[in-house]
């Protein structure tokens, strides 16, 4: 077994991690910066009480923090989209030269493993074939289409509409966001770090991930926390464009399981990037009308749309299962269904 540092472990997902680790027989630091903003009462009560527990930030690491550190599981950064211009600076600060400072930390205490939180933002459109031209990369859509409702992408060469299909690893890097683009700089940072290193360093790119304990009425959160806020204040779940936007809705449970497996995966001296998904694709409308069972509150699709939003993207679980052994476990319509009923962060003080 071995020593872990989880950064970011107070977190939604990173609390997870702590858990399906110490379960898996590892020991585990964490380190988090508890955020006023996020931790406004100091560490989350659902944190395992057997973890280490340290405060302070992966730009400005405490003194000791990485002795007798066997792998790292870097989950610490700043989330969600980047909803105004002035978030740039926070947003490389923390997600870019955060993971520098921690590579470079790792280098000097030879600490040779890394598992790193990566996101799906970073392939921007998902895959998408025309029936004549085959596999083709669409633009950003136009805003013209999209105020008369013509929200599916068409095909860059002839116009014709395009079927989605499922994205592989080795699609094309296209950060449309903020958090997109530090999200790749993370993963090219990590894997200049394998290579200069002869370490070993797996990026987990996650998809929509959802389950108890997410932050609850911010901006940041995924829409899965929105809507569950909403119908928390008697509010139905507002859905964009026609509600016919395909994802990949991930249990966090299953997140924190592919974290631990990836714990002992990855070549020497390469970064190995791996979708994190449950492989089972649905609709966002599908998503509100799990979360929405039993409330009496229907979601309302309102037919609006946000520029730079991405009409689908679903993800190839092949090689989570060939590189990890990983295969979620938890089915979206039950996951959701529950989640529908799970607490958020936020809901009351941790006592």
């Amino acid at each position: 077994m071995s020593r872990v540092l989880v950064t970011g472990g107070a977190g939604f997902v990173g609390a997870a991690v702590v858990a399906a680790l110490l379960e898996d027989g590892h020991e585990v630091r964490v380190l988090d910066s508890l955020a006023p903003d996020l931790h406004p009462h100091g560490w989350p009560a659902h944190l395992d009480e057997r973890a280490e527990r340290v405060v302070g930030d992966v730009r400005h690491l405490p003194a000791g923090v990485l002795d007798g550190v066997d792998v790292v599981s870097h989950q610490a950064a700043v989330v969600g989209l980047g909803v105004d211009l002035q978030d740039l600076p926070h947003y490389v600060s923390t997600n870019s030269l955060g993971t520098a400072e921690l590579l470079a930390a790792m280098g000097r205490a030879g600490i040779g493993r890394l598992v790193l939180a990566s996101s799906m933002v970073v392939y921007g459109e998902g895959r998408y074939a025309c029936p004549d031209h085959g596999l083709v990369a669409p633009g950003p859509r136009a805003e013209r289409a999209l105020e008369a409702g013509d929200f599916e992408p068409p095909c860059p060469v002839c116009g014709q509409p395009l079927a989605w299909a499922l994205v592989p690893e080795d699609a094309p890097l296209d950060p449309r966001s903020t958090y997109a683009a530090t999200k790749v700089a993370q993963e090219h940072l990590a894997a200049s770090w394998a290579r200069l290193s002869g370490g070993t360093a797996v990026a987990l790119r996650y998809h929509n991930v959802y389950g108890p304990w997410m932050p609850k009425d911010t901006p940041y959160a995924g829409v899965a926390s929105l809507w569950r806020s909403a119908l928390a204040r008697g509010e139905r779940p507002r859905v964009f464009e026609d509600g016919g936007q395909q994802r990949d809705f991930v249990h966090v449970d299953d997140v924190a399981r592919a974290n631990a497996l990836a714990v002992d995966a990855g070549e020497a001296g390469a970064l190995d990037a791996v979708n994190v998904a449950s492989g089972r694709p649905v609709t966002v409308l599908d998503v509100a009308t799990a979360l929405s069972a039993g409330s009496g509150l229907e979601p309302v699709v309102t037919g609006e749309y946000r520029l730079g939003d991405v009409r689908h993207v679903v993800a190839s679980p092949e090689r989570a299962r060939e590189v990890l052994g990983f295969t979620a476990a938890v089915l979206p319509s039950e996951g959701l269904a529950a989640f529908g009923r799970a607490p958020l962060r936020g809901d009351a003080r941790p006592g």
